[in-house]
């Protein structure tokens, strides 16, 4: 875990959960962006110590899960949510994370990764089928040509990033998106011309 005197922001405005990152370089930008206590997993395979370190601040203070865009991230997202089912998960669109083909949280602006934090969602333990594929259906994110850009959209807005028709609904489901939410930013998207 990053300290305030290894970040050097003020501890007044800092974050209560522990950012889990991938690599160095995510730490960076995160310190560039807010305070913050990170861990980085360097990678998929993660060592014992770093999972102790996590089960740590986990009960301690909460982890926000926060992987880069790509395949190799959301593995990683995927083991780390199965093993700390409660840790909130933040999400940056591959647009918000790509410099010259390179993805990755490193690459994102601050602005971009303090909006990805504020709208970290926690992952709910119970099942829950809030939304169903007609939901999808209905909002334009399945079943045409223009689904994939308007579930990238809608899930930015959301902050709960890309997937294709079915991860999306999980997501939906699973971070505990309200029918209010969904349906006031399908609406805005609809209203901004991008339907």
């Amino acid at each position: 875990m990053k300290t305030e005197k290894e970040t050097g922001k003020p501890m007044e405005n800092k974050i209560k959960e522990v950012i889990v990152v991938e690599g160095r370089d995510d730490e960076n930008a995160i310190r560039r962006s807010l305070a913050a206590d990170t861990i980085a997993t360097h990678g998929f395979g993660i060592r014992k110590e770093t999972w102790d370190l996590m089960e740590k601040a986990y009960r301690e203070r909460g982890l926000i899960i926060f992987t880069d865009p790509d395949f190799s991230g959301e593995e990683i997202r995927k083991k780390i949510n199965a093993r700390f089912p409660e840790a909130k998960n933040a999400f940056l669109s591959r647009q918000e994370a790509t410099d010259k083909g390179d993805i990755g949280i490193e690459n994102a602006s601050p602005d971009s990764i303090r909006t990805a934090l504020e709208k970290a969602c926690c992952t709910l333990t119970e099942i829950r089928e809030e939304f169903s594929a007609e939901d999808l259906a209905g909002a334009g994110l399945i079943g045409d040509a223009a689904s994939a850009e308007r579930r990238a959209a809608i899930g930015r807005r959301l902050g709960i990033g890309y997937g294709n028709g079915k991860t999306f609904l999980k997501k939906l489901n699973q971070f505990g998106i309200s029918r209010e939410d969904f349906i006031r930013e399908c609406r805005r998207l609809e209203e901004e011309g991008n339907s």
